[in-house]
């Protein structure tokens, strides 16, 4: 995080959360700043209910075309009941987990003063309509880096039949003691986007949004693996195959849509006044559109977003989206192993725009007819 950047999430923090404002901070329990918080669990209270709308909501905001996330019929022949959700969407899971972490147990953060570095997704099965998935969240650690905090989260999402469906895992960094500017905490008051109500920081036992678990508690079971139905066939294939060429384009708009979809409220994906003040030449696309936009390239040859195992990104670089044309963001793949005892390969895969690569590392486990 630059230190133009972590001023803005500060001011961001700021305004968003009425106790970094009176510096309120009663009822907080010392541990949320310190380390004692790892290994902690959380069950989020409420069950999210999965809706056809929303998954097909989410699968236009990532341009997931495969016609499973649309069609009840194409994800009969899959096997589903559907439309199936894409094979990122427990990232809008994933964000309402960590808006009750931060609204109750990292205290100290907001959600826009912390930068994402990595997000690995295990996906047993697709969320479906009618799913009612309680999430777990494990904070694995925090590490502290200078003025940085990196918090590793992990979260289980299990079904209403005790079923793991997916696990998603991620890495964020999050700046403390950066000084204010009242000006640039004005700015960013007038064009933050309120995703979540203003409401006082509470602790813990006050908020009613987690519940504190024992670390023993035990998970769910893991979703048994059905078949899949790959266009590629694991005999066809060898090391080193390269994947078709692809691409994808990013206006404005999908911005201002994947930020109201998946609730990312971070003004620099829709504002050039605050992507300016962290030193970005234009507005940019979110880090997690951009894999959801990569997970649409691996399905498109796969032809089955089913047979997607595990997919991981540590994100490096951004997509600039300018107002006058669309940015084009350009995939590659290669075959990196294949394992032939379940019949399944080890993707590599690419992205790039304007020259610049966006990913430090982008890998994902796939599974064959």
């Amino acid at each position: 995080m630059t230190a133009p950047q972590s001023q803005v999430a500060a001011a961001t923090a700021h305004t968003a959360n009425p106790a970094a404002q009176t510096g309120d901070t009663a009822g907080v329990p010392e541990a949320t700043s310190t380390r004692e918080l790892a290994g902690r669990r959380f069950l989020v209270r409420d069950p999210y209910h999965i809706g056809r709308e929303k998954i097909r909501e989410f699968a236009r905001a990532v341009q997931n075309r495969h016609g499973a996330h649309h069609s009840g019929e194409d994800a009969d022949r899959l096997g589903y009941q559907g439309p199936l959700a894409p094979p990122t969407f427990s990232s809008v899971i994933g964000m309402a987990a960590t808006n009750a972490l931060l609204d109750s147990v990292l205290l100290e953060y907001d959600l826009a003063q912390v930068l994402q570095t990595d997000q690995t997704f295990e996906l047993r099965r697709p969320f479906l309509p009618g799913d009612a998935i309680r999430t777990q969240v494990v904070i694995e650690s925090i590490r502290t880096f200078g003025d940085n905090d990196f918090i590793s989260v992990r979260a289980e999402m299990s079904d209403q039949h005790d079923e793991i469906v997916q696990i998603a895992s991620t890495t964020i960094v999050a700046r403390r003691g950066a000084e204010i500017d009242p000006d640039l905490a004005k700015m960013v008051q007038n064009i933050f986007m309120h995703s979540r109500p203003k409401s006082q920081a509470v602790g813990i036992t006050e908020s009613g949004v987690l519940q504190e678990l024992d670390e023993h508690t035990p998970t769910g079971r893991k979703a048994e693996l059905r078949p899949v139905h790959t266009v590629p066939a694991f005999a066809d294939l060898a090391k080193g195959d390269a994947l078709p060429a692809g691409s994808a384009r990013l206006t404005r708009g999908d911005l201002v849509n994947y930020a109201g979809v998946a609730g990312d409220p971070n003004p620099i994906h829709f504002s050039d006044e605050a992507a300016e003040l962290v030193g970005l030449p234009t507005v940019v696309a979110h880090g997690m559109l951009t894999m959801g936009l990569t997970a649409d390239y691996l399905t498109s040859w796969l032809g089955d977003p089913t047979a997607i195992e595990t997919f991981s990104v540590r994100f490096s670089g951004y997509v600039p989206v300018g107002v006058d044309a669309p940015a084009v963001i350009d995939f590659s793949g290669k075959i990196k192993a294949l394992h032939e005892d379940r019949r399944a390969a080890t993707v590599m895969l690419g992205a790039t725009s304007q020259g610049r690569k966006l990913f430090g590392r982008a890998i994902a486990d796939v599974r064959l007819s």
